[in-house]
């Protein structure tokens, strides 16, 4: 038994003095401790505080087990990891939920979503996507466990700052947002589209995406952002440019580098037939599996790689951006070695990565607090 200001506390019940204090006549309320903290309609017994406090952590650690150890170091407080991933879970899975329900009501009143009667200010929106896989425990019909995650990213000029004041500093965003999803593309797309909405997709004149040219993007972007410019992302053009030279000349530096710089300069030129006009010059009977088709890669992507008057516009023609975003979205807390994810339990970290990486945590501070479990 413990006694604290003129409440008694007796394993997990409370006795609460109701009337003046009398020596010879005490009186008490008896009230379950559980109900005295608010946790007694909660499902693990400790604070929506706690709980918030143990998905924070469990985000930004490496595991559940280095959470579980973090929580116990700076809150003197010993749980489980077990208790660490349920938690997480489910305030992850509320998350998604959210989410969901957001953009499942923008695409179902799309034809309302955006203001077109307002006039479109200056400065860009960029929106970008790719995938990467997740590790998995459920195998497909070809035997693997990995599993494609989507992941988009929204930001506007208006929020994006210059390093330096070279041409090719590169750039810092200030505000962006970012949405994952393991799942097909027309369920990606809503979510895709939902971020593009809350960044101002319809406020801007220019709407500029960039993609690594895989047909999946380039499909839904047609779809939903039909005024949208599409970019081949230089970065990828370039290395794919590479690597078929090092197949064409066997890794010959001498040869495969002024071969691929050349090729480059061309593109860049916007000397694009020329290019292809040297393509055709190499003898290529077959092309090694795993290398792209450049030519035909090229063709496809002919009106997305106008980067002489892309640049000249001030347009970012480089998805340095999404990629970055792999690494702090998912790799980061997802593929740690040995790692192998339930898809929901997948979809729920992130669910809330994304969440912490756009600097939204008090959306999940609100949904906990306001959440009846």
């Amino acid at each position: 038994m413990m006694t604290i200001n003129g409440i008694v506390i007796i394993n997990r019940t409370v006795l609460i003095r109701t009337l003046p204090y009398d020596k010879n006549n005490e009186n008490y309320e008896v009230i379950p401790l559980d109900e005295l903290l608010q946790i007694n309609k909660l499902p693990f017994k400790i604070t929506r505080s706690m709980m918030l406090e143990i998905v924070y952590e469990a985000q930004r650690a490496s595991s559940y087990d280095d959470a579980a150890e973090q929580i116990e170091k700076h809150y003197g407080y010993k749980i489980s990891k077990d208790l660490v991933r349920k938690v997480t879970v489910l305030i992850g899975n509320l998350v998604y939920e959210q989410d969901k329900l957001k953009a499942e009501r923008t695409q179902n009143n799309i034809i309302n979503s955006i203001d077109n009667t307002s006039p479109k200010k200056d400065g860009i929106l960029y929106l970008l996507t790719d995938g990467a896989a997740v590790n998995t425990r459920i195998q497909d019909e070809n035997g693997s466990t990995w599993r494609e995650n989507k992941l988009g990213l929204a930001f506007s000029s208006d929020n994006v700052i210059k390093r330096g004041k070279k041409e090719n500093s590169g750039y810092k965003i200030i505000k962006k947002e970012y949405t994952s999803f393991i799942g097909n593309v027309e369920e990606f797309g809503k979510f895709f589209y939902q971020i593009a909405i809350n960044q101002g997709y319809g406020k801007y004149k220019t709407v500029i995406i960039l993609s690594d040219g895989a047909t999946w993007i380039k499909n839904l972007c047609e779809l939903l952002f039909p005024d949208a410019i599409l970019i081949l992302d230089k970065f990828h053009l370039d290395e794919n440019i590479y690597d078929y030279a090092k197949a064409i000349f066997n890794n010959d530096e001498k040869k495969y580098k002024p071969w691929a710089k050349m090729i480059i300069k061309y593109i860049m030129d916007d000397k694009i037939d020329k290019a292809l006009d040297e393509i055709d010059k190499v003898n290529f009977e077959k092309i090694p599996k795993g290398t792209v088709n450049l030519k035909g890669y090229i063709n496809n992507n002919k009106e997305r790689i106008h980067y002489k008057e892309y640049i000249k516009k001030g347009y970012y023609v480089g998805s340095g951006a999404i990629e970055s975003g792999n690494k702090t979205v998912l790799q980061k807390r997802l593929k740690q070695a040995g790692m192998r994810w339930g898809v929901p339990t997948a979809q729920a970290m992130l669910s809330i990565r994304a969440k912490f990486e756009s600097g939204l945590w008090d959306e999940v501070k609100h949904l906990v607090y306001n959440a009846e479990f």
